[in-house]
């Protein structure tokens, strides 16, 4: 079955973010880091994060995951650097529900809309989601150092 140009397009998107994943490696002067694994199949993230006030000023990841995993932690770095925690809130909220499959108007969640798709296959949402819950929980406590193990 021949992929249709829109799917092609997700496709090459997230094949682009997960070759090349922005915002990737250690980030100095981090506020608070966050290691999350996904035991069903290996993926891990470090969530680094760097908070002045109540603003993301920078944010990266490291870990290893596979292409849905990778990209997902590379378009989620890139649409929060400079939100507030009550935005990146807001958008994660967003993003746990576009994976589910719902469809939202108003979207602020860029690249990572095209992660839509996973919701066709059930077992790789918790690879779509696993940068954005360790976000979540970090949002909990900004300055935490933790590692955690995905439920």
């Amino acid at each position: 079955m021949a992929l249709s140009r829109l799917e092609s397009l997700y496709r090459q998107v997230i094949l682009d973010h997960s070759s090349r994943p922005r915002n990737f490696g250690a980030l100095d002067q981090a506020t608070g880091l966050l290691e999350l694994d996904n035991p069903t199949c290996g993926d891990v993230i470090h969530l680094h994060l760097r908070l002045v006030d109540d603003r993301i000023e920078d944010v990266s990841f490291t870990g290893h995951g596979c292409s849905i995993s990778t990209a997902s932690a590379s378009m989620m770095t890139e649409q929060i650097k400079g939100k507030t925690i009550d935005e990146s809130k807001q958008m994660i909220e967003e993003f746990l529900l576009l994976v589910q499959g719902a469809e939202l108007k108003d979207s602020h969640l860029g690249d990572a809309e095209v992660l839509s798709g996973v919701a066709k296959f059930p077992a790789r949402i918790r690879c779509a989601i696993l940068s954005w819950k360790a976000l979540e929980r970090m949002l909990l406590n900004p300055t935490q150092n933790a590692k955690e193990e995905s439920k």
